[in-house]
């Protein structure tokens, strides 16, 4: 990939931007879209050795065999991102925002928001062509609790199981048979030009999206007014509304990887519409709210419907 080439010490001292990102296929694919941005709105970008992507390894990136919930939970896909762009080794942290924790390290801002990709899951099955039809028992492999709690819900007889890895890793984990579906997100499969392997897109009616699914987030230093200022013709007022109306939701919930939390919230001129849900992982209980109100008051809206999800549940719900 031509973002990846190897660079000295020299280079990246001249790189005009740098950018840090997971290594991963889709963190790398999210890394190019920002370069590619960042490029089209200022052509002295284009320059060789004008931008440069560096590859940080995360914690998450590092334990692949225990359950994210054992290991930390939120932050633990952007942990080592941050503390490069504090020390200055980068300039720009690229986010699936999906894996930001609601509150950020001190310094650190993501003001800018690229337009959001399609947020609905899919479902990736060798067996039956939506969770209805999955045969009676069928291992579902999934690292994430809401999608876990949401299946579960829906089909109390289906067996889940972690299965956690890149999106080619999951997918080639069902294909050789250590479980008969999966779901993943359509935003990844879409950026990585796989969705022809989806069997079936989940409705979010079906299954509700994960906070902030589908958007990326470009993280930057509070004070780095050149990066800022780069970085501001690229923000989507449409996926910033909606993202800061989800997030909202979850900062009141404080919720972490080992609570299951949905958000999604649409967006129709001034209208808003948001729904929310918090369930225990094993489905038995799902705790519902949605509400309409106006863009300007996302963060009303977010706070708004947490706090009545927190009180249909009761104060011991989420511990």
């Amino acid at each position: 990939m031509q973002s990846l080439m190897a660079t000295s010490a020299s280079d990246i001292n001249r790189a005009q931007v740098r950018i840090g990102t997971r290594g991963s296929p889709l963190a790398l694919a999210q890394a190019d879209e920002t370069r590619a941005r960042l490029i089209a709105a200022h052509p002295q970008l284009a320059a060789p050795g004008a931008i440069e992507i560096r590859v940080i390894k995360t914690t998450g990136d590092k334990e692949q065999n225990r359950p994210l919930s054992e290991i930390g939970g939120k932050g633990l896909f952007t942990k080592e991102i941050e503390e490069a762009l504090l020390a200055g080794e980068v300039d720009v942290a690229v986010h699936s925002m999906k894996d930001v924790p609601t509150w950020l390290p001190e310094g650190l801002v993501i003001d800018c928001l690229l337009p959001r990709e399609d947020p609905r899951d899919v479902l990736i099955a060798t067996a039956g062509n939506s969770i209805a039809t999955l045969p009676q028992g069928a291992v579902v492999g999934s690292a994430s609790l809401r999608r876990a709690a949401q299946v579960k819900a829906l089909r109390p007889d289906l067996s889940i199981v972690p299965l956690r890895g890149n999106v080619e890793t999951r997918i080639a984990k069902v294909q050789r048979g250590d479980a008969t579906a999966t779901l993943l997100a359509l935003a990844g499969l879409k950026r990585l030009h796989k969705q022809n392997v989806a069997t079936a897109i989940l409705s979010v009616d079906e299954i509700l999206a994960a906070v902030a699914q589908g958007a990326i987030g470009l993280g930057t230093r509070a004070n780095d007014d050149r990066v800022n200022a780069l970085l501001a013709p690229h923000n989507d007022r449409n996926t910033q509304l909606r993202v800061a109306a989800e997030r909202a939701c979850l900062a009141v919930l404080d919720g972490s990887c080992p609570t299951a939390i949905a958000a999604y919230a649409e967006l129709s001129g001034d209208a808003m519409r948001l729904r929310a849900l918090i369930a225990l992982p094993d489905g038995t209980q799902v705790h519902r709210q949605a509400a309409s109100g106006t863009a300007t008051d996302a963060v009303a809206l977010g706070t708004q419907i947490g706090r009545k999800l927190k009180e249909m549940a009761g104060p011991d719900f989420l511990s």
